[in-house]
């Protein structure tokens, strides 16, 4: 067994509204073993690994429940158009020009960005998984993955029906357990009826959830209503049986009360990717109304093409802040609610471990460290909302992911940087040639 210890430290567990001003962790192996208040008292000499967290606050590390991490190769290409326009006049052509090696080097550059972030778990949907896969491998991270699904053509359909059952055998429980797998078909707009009816059915037999793009745009939902006798996406996935199976929607922004009692019968968990959303004009998904109908909602920062980063500090701020304005109503998303949203909440809409996201005893040992001797961490009234209001991504020094450290002092001590960046230049200089 190998124990860690950190002491000194300030924490933040989120299993309720509090924080511990000074206290310790212990970690065995995978799992937090104790979280005490106060100094640490015990004998240090049985402990591989003792931190000193004078000067830092320990939280849970935070949950990326929507993403395409290999689009940080298109990180500022295709900026500021409607989705339709993004998707089909910039995104699609170029990527169907990728390689396996270019996803691979694009998902190491979303690692690391993810990792020095203070992320510690993250959603992909993309293809070439198996560059992704090895990468979160690599880079000692959590990840749940699927290949993505789309059905153009029958041909297309089969071939990606094929990969993403093959992937999933492969892959799911892989990586001492941190990496999972869903199916994922892309959308309703990318995926005939039909199709998605066979992805149901490769769920059922697999036993893996679903992870989709629904309701994103007002276009999206004229449209699918046009194709389908007036029907919504959201209706369109109860009568075709997607909902029977374990679901994560992404985006969800133009749902009505209806859809959202349906999302409810069945437990439909939600992606709520405020950033992108907003970047790309699709509108304000109604989080609110959402949790008030009970619903579990993650936050996700989607790729970096829409966004352009992937700091879950930023969109946890922008969850808190946004839906006080829509609602004008300064308690509709609290600072801890959003909290919750990018830790507990988001492990729970990704059908992870009950006690991934907080800090308590049991809990996979997923920690990460803030420097709080910052100027905008003072003067101390609440920490919490500090961590929501105030806290940048650059604030965490150090990240440990099934109790191992993979960031020490900001750096990723598992992958290296300067040579991600080389490599991720050279296949951005081939793709763009």
């Amino acid at each position: 067994m190998v124990r860690t210890l950190i002491h000194n430290a300030a924490i933040l567990p989120v299993t309720e509204e509090k924080v511990i001003n000074r206290g310790y962790i212990i970690i065995e192996d995978t799992r937090i073993a104790e979280v005490g208040e106060g100094e640490y008292t015990g004998a240090l000499d049985g402990f591989a690994q003792v931190f000193d967290g004078q000067g830092k606050l320990a939280m849970p590390g935070l949950i990326n429940t929507h993403g395409h991490a290999a689009m940080t190769l298109l990180r500022g290409y295709g900026d500021d158009l409607a989705l339709q326009v993004w998707l089909e006049e910039k995104m699609w052509p170029i990527e169907g020009k990728m390689i396996a090696e270019d996803v691979y080097w694009g998902a190491q550059l979303a690692i690391l960005e993810m990792l020095k972030g203070g992320t510690t778990t993250f959603t992909d949907m993309y293809y070439f998984m198996d560059g992704v896969a090895e990468s979160v491998e690599q880079s000692g991270m959590r990840a749940v993955l699927s290949r993505g699904m789309v059905g153009f053509s029958p041909q297309k359909a089969q071939e990606t029906k094929e990969g993403g059952i093959e992937f999933a055998k492969k892959w799911h429980k892989q990586a001492d357990g941190r990496i999972t797998v869903m199916l994922g078909p892309h959308a309703p707009y990318t995926c005939p009826n039909d199709f998605l009816q066979e992805v149901v059915a490769a769920s059922k037999e697999l036993d893996l959830p679903l992870q989709i793009h629904l309701s994103e745009t007002a276009f999206e939902v004229d449209q699918c209503k046009e194709k389908n006798n007036g029907l919504s996406p959201i209706q369109l996935m109860e009568e075709l049986g997607l909902f029977e199976r374990p679901t994560i929607a992404a985006h969800c922004v133009h749902v009505s009360d209806e859809d959202i009692q349906i999302m409810k019968k069945y437990d439909v968990k939600v992606a709520h990717n405020p950033d992108s959303n907003l970047k790309l004009g699709s509108g304000v998904a109604p989080a609110l109304k959402m949790l008030e109908a009970g619903l579990t909602l993650g936050l996700g920062t989607d790729g970096a093409a829409s966004n352009n980063n992937l700091d879950m500090f930023e969109e946890m701020r922008m969850a808190a802040m946004l839906h006080k304005g829509v609602n004008q109503d300064p308690i509709a998303i609290t600072a801890y609610k959003a909290l919750e949203m990018a830790t507990k909440e988001g492990a729970k809409a990704l059908f992870l471990e009950d006690k991934l996201g907080t800090l308590q005893p049991g809990a996979l040992a997923d920690i990460i460290l803030l420097d709080i001797t910052q100027p905008h961490f003072y003067p101390r009234h609440n920490l919490i909302a500090h961590v929501v209001y105030s806290a940048k991504s650059s604030d965490v020094t150090d990240v440990f992911v099934n109790g191992k450290q993979v960031v020490a002092n900001r750096q990723v001590t598992t992958l290296d940087e300067a040579t991600v960046i080389r490599e991720l230049e050279r296949c951005v200089a081939r793709l763009f040639a």
